[in-house]
């Protein structure tokens, strides 16, 4: 969430006073690969994914304690609306004219990501596994065996694919980017699974060493798994193909085991709560941006001292920008304001 509310361009402010090889590399990853290909920044969305699978079990465990398995059915399908419409808005800001419907944005996939994880968290680990599985072999086939009108089967061409050509045909439109929206949501669930399967690992009873060798040997394999798929399908994050589902499941899990060695394990806890304050309000400051147009304001208001600062003005907006977010968060986190669907 960090790199989203403003460490992108914190870098391009480091790289405004001069390049090198390290600014320079993080600045390129700090950005989506235009079409083939996979970079760090693309790997935040499934990131996302897996963290919201990862909350359902406690989500679960928690409340049945004190309801009842319709009661909570319910209230996940009352929390995924919200966070469907929550989508609708950001979107329709961002793009200037209404849209119910834009999956090729993170809110909506999780909405429905999230009311499957919820309905399998009941089910075993195996039936979850097998589910999550199914879906990805289910969607590589799709794409590799089913031709459309003018497209033929297995195409991944930027706009003559199966996902653009489903896009125009249900909803009279496609991303200009070529971002996927009504089929490339499918494959997102697997991630969703794949959290929902660490999280009921990290509620069990093993013991820490034993959870974090576990996810190590799941994010390596899947990156082993991955990258093999890869010479025969494409990363393509704009489709959400399942070479890319794999690989960047299994970067998120590594990402995340890096943070848990540290912080669970090691027992290094203080150095994190500045990013916990951003991480306990994510949904507040990812809409914010486009909301609220805070990255302007602030713009409007720096601008000035910016420009007085010569190379300088880049840098010192973007911790401007960043530090305003992070004290409107802080102040939330003090007075425990929590935005949630």
């Amino acid at each position: 969430m960090f790199w989203i509310v403003g460490g992108g361009g914190l870098m391009l402010g480091c790289q405004s006073l001069g390049h090198n090889r390290l600014i320079d590399f993080l600045v390129y990853q700090l950005d989506h690969t235009p079409w083939e290909g996979l970079r760090f920044y693309d790997c935040i969305w499934p990131s996302f994914m897996l963290m919201v699978g990862m909350s359902v079990p406690f989500s679960y465990a928690k409340r049945s304690l004190t309801q009842t398995p319709q009661e909570m059915m319910r209230h996940a399908l009352k929390r995924a609306a919200v966070l469907f419409l929550l989508g609708s808005l950001r979107e329709s800001v961002n793009l200037g004219s209404p849209y119910w419907i834009e999956l090729s944005s993170a809110l909506q996939p999780i909405a429905v990501a999230y009311l499957v994880a919820f309905w399998l968290a009941r089910k075993s680990w195996k039936i979850q596994a097998i589910t999550g599985g199914a879906i990805l072999a289910g969607y590589a086939l799709l794409l590799a065996l089913v031709a459309a009108p003018g497209i033929p089967a297995g195409s991944y061409v930027l706009n003559a694919n199966l996902v653009t050509y489903v896009d125009i045909a249900i909803l009279g439109r496609t991303h200009p980017e070529g971002w996927g929206t009504v089929v490339s949501t499918i494959p997102t669930v697997a991630t969703t699974i794949l959290g929902l399967l660490v999280g009921e690992l990290l509620r069990s009873n093993r013991t820490p060493n034993s959870k974090a060798k576990i996810i190590g040997v799941i994010g390596v394999a899947g990156l082993l798994l991955g990258y093999t798929l890869s010479q025969f399908v494409p990363v393509v994050m704009k489709m959400w193909t399942t070479s890319y589902g794999i690989l960047t499941a299994a970067w998120a899990s590594l990402m995340f085991l890096m943070f848990y060695w540290v912080i669970d394990v090691l027992g290094h806890r203080t150095w994190a709560f500045p990013l916990g304050v951003i991480g306990m309000n994510a949904l507040a400051i990812y809409l914010a941006d486009t909301v609220t147009r805070l990255p302007q304001v602030i713009h409007i208001l720096a601008a000035g001292v910016a420009k007085a600062a010569g190379s300088f003005g880049p840098l010192i907006e973007a911790v401007c920008l960043i530090l305003t977010e992070w004290l409107i968060l802080y102040w939330m986190y003090r007075r425990k304001l929590f935005l949630t669907a």
